[in-house]
């Protein structure tokens, strides 16, 4: 349909909220394992405005400043499935407008010093412990954040003993106990 004044993105456009974002950084751990450096994400039903509130919003409770929005983005699709519920959508939508209101009309326009003062000011209400809730397992349980912070996921059963478990260099060796520290260094 070349020519068409209905382009793919008027319809993602008018097909709902949908999220979008370049990765950064695109020579980290997230980029290698990311199929691109764009991303999108398809909102059922959040709108794109309040996708990008989210993020956000996320971004200053949960402040990593090389972390890529599109690991942050994985908050606001958690929020999205559960704005299924209309009880969940509503105060989504009404903390939104609060925020807005607040701000005077647009709560993204502001600084980021402003918003954090208007988030700060709303901390504890149902709104942000929903969001801060959703966050604390949706942004850190995850592959890219697990690529972003170095850890190299669950052991299994032969733990970290001999996976870096001893690496740190910037403690001092703890006296060695009589057995040793590994079963097979007790002496039999």
């Amino acid at each position: 349909m070349k020519g068409s004044a209905f382009s793919r993105r008027v319809f993602l456009k008018a097909s709902g909220g949908v999220l979008m974002g370049t990765l950064a950084m695109a020579s980290g751990p997230i980029a290698l394992l990311a199929p691109s450096r764009s991303w999108a994400m398809s909102l059922e039903t959040l709108t794109s405005r309040q996708g990008q509130v989210l993020l956000a919003m996320t971004r200053h409770i949960f402040p990593h400043p090389d972390l890529e929005d599109a690991v942050y983005a994985l908050v606001v699709k958690s929020l999205d499935t559960k704005a299924a519920d209309p009880q969940v959508a509503a105060l989504v939508a009404e903390g939104i407008d609060a925020l807005d209101r607040e701000a005077g009309g647009d709560w993204l326009s502001l600084t980021p010093s402003e918003r954090f003062a208007l988030l700060e000011a709303r901390a504890g209400s149902p709104f942000f412990e929903l969001v801060r809730g959703d966050a604390v397992v949706s942004l850190y349980d995850n592959d890219l954040a697990y690529a972003h912070f170095g850890y190299e996921g669950e052991a299994g059963n032969p733990g970290y003993l001999t996976k870096g478990f001893n690496d740190l260099d910037w403690l001092p060796d703890p006296p060695r106990p009589e057995g040793g520290y590994l079963p097979h260094e007790v002496p039999g």
